[in-house]
């Protein structure tokens, strides 16, 4: 009798987890029809339960509460199980704890309680790379190469940059100590109060007069206000409307489904972004590009690579499929799954599963990818001295130019300053493309 009423409480518990969520998902889309949802959510209800393995999972659970080698709790063998349900669906469906639900919401939202400092690690020390604008951190006069040898009087050495990282942050408002070092001298105490801190996931400039550059970092709720921002900064540095341009999506790992839409959308003017289907009849969306160009249908070229997935391939998949820009580079990631966030009590939440998304032709990236158009795999550049080559016009008793055009001796070059397209082959190859493009269309 008691293992009876044991096992009927295990599958309350199992029903609630797997209910709750169905039931806020209906909540969050009132648009969907509930005729279509109501009967799904009944059936799932009314199943019945798989008695047979709910008594071995309430023997193993009984055995491990007796037999391992240290006591564990209720409360971490039924967390340890919903994690394991959850991860045995596939790569990107998870249970998150607290923790892992606000690291979420912080990366999409891209905004977090902190001191706004960009650090990296060097000899085994958390070194300041820059500090970001009107953040705590640069009003308080931290400078880039400082080294934060101790957080809250705790050494840094030996930790993580991650663990720093994470100590650095937290609740707005609570003050913080670091000790610096700067240049080599004296440490010194700093205390300041975390922020709300603003990450931008959109970097943009012009290469070169005419040609803009836009890197997407990650697809946050902001992105595709941010990128058309870009593109009015770049329009208006310019002067006039641009005669080329490149989207950099390498290495950027997706993120806001809305958000890819928006971006896709400032340069198409027509025709399907993306579509998904799911099992249930809200996770079926259409996603189409409305008349305004805020690209003014500059010559595109799309940088991706295998880092590039998500959000990155519903951009590109859809610019390649409309044919609106050149995709360059290597074969995308191939994650073609959409993920729905169900919130559940006690700041926890699952991440699941719930459609494929598909590119404008009908196309599922799901585990292929998205091939470039012209594949550039990455190189290294190593510029070359110019040797000593001599022209015409350093010929002594040359004839002078008949239409009557100055002469034009050899000069040495002089070293200009770096650009971001001398490092970067891929960029460079790019650039290239639109150069040509520019030219064999009279711009």
């Amino acid at each position: 009798m008691l293992f009876s009423s044991r096992l009927t409480s295990l599958a309350l518990t199992i029903a609630v987890v797997i209910g709750a969520p169905l039931a806020q998902a209906a909540g969050a889309a009132p648009a969907a029809a509930p005729a279509a949802t109501a009967p799904a959510n009944a059936a799932n209800i009314k199943a019945p339960l798989p008695l047979d393995e709910l008594r071995t999972f309430a023997e193993v659970m009984d055995r491990i509460k007796a037999a391992y080698v240290e006591p564990v709790d209720d409360k971490t063998l039924l967390e340890n199980a919903i994690k394991g349900m959850l991860s045995n669906l596939d790569p990107h469906s998870a249970y998150l704890g607290p923790e892992d639900f606000q690291e979420l919401q912080e990366s999409t939202s891209g905004e977090f309680g902190g001191l706004g400092i960009e650090v990296g690690v060097e000899d085994g020390f958390v070194k300041v790379v820059s500090p970001i604008d009107d953040t705590p951190a640069s009003k308080a006069g931290i400078e880039a190469g400082d080294l934060i040898v101790k957080i809250n009087g705790t050494p840094t050495q030996g930790q993580t940059m991650q663990e720093a990282v994470d100590k650095m942050r937290g609740k707005i408002g609570e003050k913080i100590t670091l000790t610096l070092v700067r240049d080599g001298g004296t440490p010194f105490d700093v205390t300041l109060a975390r922020a709300t801190i603003q990450v931008k996931s959109v970097k943009a400039q012009m290469l070169e007069p005419g040609y803009g550059y836009i890197r997407i970092t990650q697809f946050q709720v902001k992105t595709g206000e941010e990128v058309g921002k870009a593109l009015a900064k770049l329009r208006k540095d310019n002067g006039k409307k641009m005669s080329g341009l490149i989207l950099d999506l390498r290495n950027n790992p997706g993120g806001v489904l809305q958000s890819a839409v928006e971006v896709a959308d400032h340069f198409l003017t027509k025709g399907l972004i993306v579509y998904t289907k799911g099992r249930i009849a809200n996770s079926e969306l259409r996603f189409s590009a409305d008349p305004a160009d805020a690209s003014e249908g500059v010559p595109l070229v799309v940088l991706i690579n295998g880092g590039s997935a998500s959000a990155s391939e519903i951009v590109a998949g859809a610019l390649q499929d409309q044919k609106r820009g050149i995709l360059m580079g290597t074969d995308t990631f191939g994650k073609g799954s959409v993920q729905t966030v169900l919130p559940l009590a006690n700041d926890r939440a699952l991440k699941i599963t719930t459609a494929l998304y598909y590119t404008p032709n009908g196309r599922s990236i799901q585990a292929q990818g998205i091939n470039p158009d012209i594949e550039v795999k990455r190189a290294k550049l190593t510029a070359e001295a110019d040797g000593d080559n001599y022209k015409e016009a350093d010929l002594l008793g040359h004839l002078g130019n008949g239409n009557g055009g100055a002469d034009k001796p050899t000069t040495k070059a002089k070293a200009g300053k770096a650009r971001p397209q001398d490092d970067d082959y891929q960029m460079n190859q790019a650039l290239s493309l639109l150069k040509g493009l520019s030219v064999t269309r009279g711009n």
